[in-house]
């Protein structure tokens, strides 16, 4: 049961993660806490104690009034929809942030950023994929061109048989629950043997839950992974991918495996994740 959500708040001009996590919300009777960081004035080592102390005080100003003004949306969205919610502000350098609203993270069931402007060096999309590690909490990335609420009609479930995989399945159950087709794909780059369903323990197991599945098999030599997914999550209509995350930390560094990573960069529709 999902009772309690925690979204990570866009300081952008939109915030589809913020109205995601409201419909989230509302469908599941959950209590949702809103966070909005302040973030640091970044200053350059090179010309640190060579900045005006206006210049740092007109960056905190600004990244304060980006926070109150998500906050302020973020309730006006909460209040339409007539759940529960809370928020809170936090000021955090803009390297911690991910880290902890993954530590804050722990105590939800689950959590909801938007997806990581890549190309953007500004820190109004900062909450990346590290706090999927960080949390140890199912997390769902919002895609930045997502438009509306929630809709689970069609999900489509990533399937590798790995320990990620399979903890993803059982974190998106209450989404899987409400969908009306459940897809099990499985990505290759080589055929099965002959008298191998793939997935299909997955598919009965499943089934069991009372979910209508299918289960479909992909096979390339020379498979582009998150591509493929993608291409084929477009192809069925899907109207959210479930996966595993995969990687590990070291010195603070998050290094994916590939199809994560070129999943969340080049994502169409939300991803659920777990690790």
């Amino acid at each position: 049961m999902i009772k309690d959500i925690i979204v990570n708040l866009g300081l952008g001009a939109t915030d589809p993660a913020c109205d995601y996590a409201v419909s989230v919300a509302e469908t599941f009777g959950s209590h949702l806490l809103g966070i909005a960081f302040c973030y640091e004035p970044v200053i350059p080592g090179t010309i640190m104690g060579g900045v005006p102390p206006e210049i740092i005080e007109s960056q905190r100003a600004e990244s304060t009034k980006k926070a109150r003004t998500a906050i302020a949306r973020f309730e006006q969205a909460a209040k339409r929809a007539g759940i529960s919610a809370e928020t809170r502000t936090i000021t955090a350098s803009i390297s911690g942030a991910a880290d902890e609203i993954g530590r804050i993270g722990r105590r939800f069931d689950l959590v909801v950023v938007g997806q990581p402007h890549r190309d953007d060096s500004l820190p109004d999309e900062v909450i990346d994929e590290g706090v999927l590690f960080e949390s140890g909490r199912p997390v769902i990335f919002v895609p930045f061109i997502q438009k509306g609420g929630m809709k689970v009609d069609r999900i489509m479930v990533c399937w590798d048989g790995s320990r990620a995989a399979a903890r993803a399945v059982a974190d998106s159950m209450p989404f899987l629950k409400k969908a009306k087709q459940v897809e099990v794909v499985i990505i290759s780059d080589k055929p099965g043997k002959r008298d191998e369903v793939p997935g299909a323990d997955l598919g009965q197991h499943l089934a069991r839950h009372g979910l209508k599945v299918d289960v479909k098999r992909i096979t390339s030599p020379d498979i582009d992974v998150p591509s493929t997914m993608l291409s084929y999550a477009a192809d069925s209509s899907a109207d959210m991918i479930v996966m595993g995350g995969y990687g590990h930390s070291r010195l603070r560094e998050f290094v994916l495996g590939g199809a994560t990573r070129g999943l969340l960069e080049a994502m169409t529709v939300p991803v659920l994740m777990s690790h």
